[in-house]
């Protein structure tokens, strides 16, 4: 099989998975420490994509780092097939997560100015957590279509 820069079982690949692991991480951190963010359902589901992104990253880092030290073959048809399947519902899922916290905050911020009115409200660290969130999507984005590209 070819190598693809980013695939499952390289350095590359096992590079982006931890990345997407750290900017989820940061971003579920970023959101759960701002006050009021379960208030609002977008930013719930936008924390439930990031958990759902950390968990399977850190997954296939862990597989990536094992493939590694064995000098495993992750590029077997059927394994590419679960792991190119599961990254786009997953991408799919966070970055519908990221734009709908995106527009919560811009309309807290510019429309409403919520942020003006409640000084409690944690806007920045809402804003944070969205662009953290969508340089999860962005690198979960590059790893699903190195996968892509290998499948086909």
């Amino acid at each position: 099989m070819k190598r693809v820069v980013g695939s499952p079982g390289t350095w590359s690949g096992m590079a982006l998975r931890l990345s997407q692991s750290v900017c989820a991480a940061a971003s579920t951190f970023s959101m759960v420490s701002g006050f009021g963010y379960s208030n609002y359902s977008a930013f719930f589901y936008m924390n439930l994509a990031l958990i759902l992104q950390l968990m399977w990253s850190l997954g296939l880092a862990y597989k990536d780092i094992f493939a590694l030290r064995n000098k495993k073959d992750l590029h077997t048809r059927d394994n590419l097939l679960i792991i190119v399947m599961v990254d786009w519902v997953v991408a799919i899922f966070m970055f519908s997560a990221a734009c709908a916290s995106a527009s919560l905050t811009i309309f807290f911020m510019r429309d409403v100015n919520f942020c003006a009115a409640y000084s409690r409200l944690a806007c920045r660290q809402f804003t944070l957590s969205v662009v953290l969130a969508f340089i999860t999507w962005l690198l979960q984005a590059a790893y699903s279509f190195s996968g892509f590209w290998l499948l086909v």
